[in-house]
């Protein structure tokens, strides 16, 4: 008998196990076909640029081009590459890059670590005043003005130190601190006579690196892409980072189809059209590469702060 129901117990409970099975079947199906339909937005426009990068600049300038290239060409590369311009504005933008999220970090480390301590004196006024930033900011001439007058104008620290701080990243920051490190380590630490300074770089660091990775990709990325900023701080053309080098390219070698009269300018129309698509590249492929490498760390980095932040 006991066989017997033990037996009707399991086939229950299989049932019930099928029925949320299918209904899960259902949720996850449409997920994944909305997750396919954005992909799909996100990834056609991407090979659409390289397939225009790799073709002709006829092919390109007459509209053949959808998914794969057409009249196979790398002139668009080789007239982007013998640019010296190019490789000055890459070596620019890799010192704004690498020294510009090493102080982000810095101060955002610095700061969302005190600020998840629930002893901290002050805590609340201070995260208001942060918080206050992320509403309200004296605008662009103000702002100007301030640069101007501290001499940072035409240097490279203007790119470096102006907004070396994000609050959003350090909330977020902050949340994984409050979440991942436990009371209980801070006062077994304080108990064995470790300085705060002490905890926090062989203790909190080290368990810290999901967020690290995922702060220091957001600050990487906004560096790699920094235009507004230079545009306005630098007229140097030696201080011009990538993204502003290849504005002036595309500028000097505009040409409309409107001023397409003789032989010799439809060549170079059709040539500006395909490099178009190759400074694009250019400007994009190293940040891409950087992606698969910190991935991992974006679940735990960032989700951990946002659901128990």
């Amino acid at each position: 008998m006991t066989h017997v129901q033990a037996g009707r117990s399991k086939a229950r409970a299989g049932s019930r196990e099928a029925a949320l099975t299918r209904q899960d079947r259902i949720f996850y199906t449409v997920i994944n076909l909305v997750m396919v339909l954005l992909i799909l937005l996100v990834v056609i426009p991407i090979i659409n640029v390289i397939a225009n990068s790799f073709s002709d600049g006829n092919a390109v300038a007459s509209g053949k081009v959808t998914l794969w290239p057409v009249d196979f060409s790398l002139q668009g590369y080789q007239t982007t590459f013998e640019n010296k311009d190019i490789w000055l504005g890459y070596g620019n933008t890799i010192v704004y890059t690498v020294l510009g999220t090493v102080f982000n970090l810095a101060l955002t480390l610095i700061a969302a670590w005190p600020l998840s301590r629930s002893d901290l004196p002050g805590r609340s006024p201070i995260m208001f005043f942060f918080a206050f930033t992320m509403l309200f900011n004296g605008g662009m001439i103000p702002t100007y003005l301030n640069v101007q007058q501290l001499g940072l104008i035409n240097s490279r620290w203007c790119l470096i130190v102006l907004g070396g701080i994000s609050v959003y990243n350090m909330i977020i920051t902050r949340t994984f601190f409050q979440t991942t490190i436990p009371r209980d380590l801070i006062e077994a630490a304080e108990l064995d006579g470790c300085s705060e300074l002490r905890f926090f770089f062989t203790i909190v660091l080290p368990l810290s690196k999901a967020v690290i990775a995922v702060i220091t990709l957001y600050y990487a990325v906004y560096h790699w892409n920094a235009y507004f900023e230079a545009f306005l701080y630098l007229t140097r053309k030696e201080l011009y980072p990538l993204q502003l080098i290849l504005r002036q390219i595309l500028l000097e070698n505009t040409i409309t189809a409107d001023t397409v009269l003789e032989a010799d300018m439809a060549v170079n129309y059709n040539l500006v059209e395909t490099m178009k698509y190759a400074v694009i590249l250019v400007a994009c492929v190293p940040i891409w590469c950087v992606y698969p490498f910190v991935q991992k760390y974006f679940v735990q980095g960032v989700m951990i702060g946002a659901i128990k932040g």
